[in-house]
């Protein structure tokens, strides 16, 4: 009988950052106020943490209460899929970080204004890869 750990793999931490370094997009997951929200940002990796551009708003607001938060990214088709999630706190970066990140070719999805360069330093970062297959049929011991 085959059983989830079967079908699913750990990564390890040079295999998730190798998973994110080679995406543009996830979702950011913040908490103000004790109300959750997630939001799909566009990103690029740079070390062991993760750039992002904002303007002003939620995900600002987030950094300058404490910034910790949590990040995901994934993919998928129909084989199977990989899933990263990464956790730490965030920081607005300095004009002076901001320049020996600019090469990194970080640029808004859409044509608008996005003066803030936030970096999540990650702390804490777990990978899973899935095979997808057909539903198991039921187990039932007794019967």
């Amino acid at each position: 009988m085959t059983t989830a750990d079967d079908l699913t793999q750990a990564l390890d931490e040079a295999q998730s950052w190798q998973f994110l370094t080679e995406h543009r997009i996830g979702r950011l997951a913040i908490v103000i106020g004790g109300e959750p929200d997630i939001f799909p940002v566009n990103y690029v990796v740079d070390g062991r943490s993760i750039v992002f551009r904002t303007a002003e708003g939620s995900k600002m607001l987030a950094v300058a209460l404490g910034g910790r938060m949590a990040f995901q990214a994934d993919e998928w088709d129909h084989t199977g899929a990989v899933s990263v999630l990464a956790h730490g706190t965030a920081r607005e970066l300095g004009p002076g970080e901001i320049q020996s990140v600019e090469q990194l070719g970080l640029t808004p999805w859409v044509a608008t204004l996005k003066v803030h360069w936030v970096r999540l330093e990650v702390d804490e970062i777990a990978g899973r890869a899935f095979a997808f297959g057909p539903e198991p049929e039921d187990f039932h011991p007794l019967g």
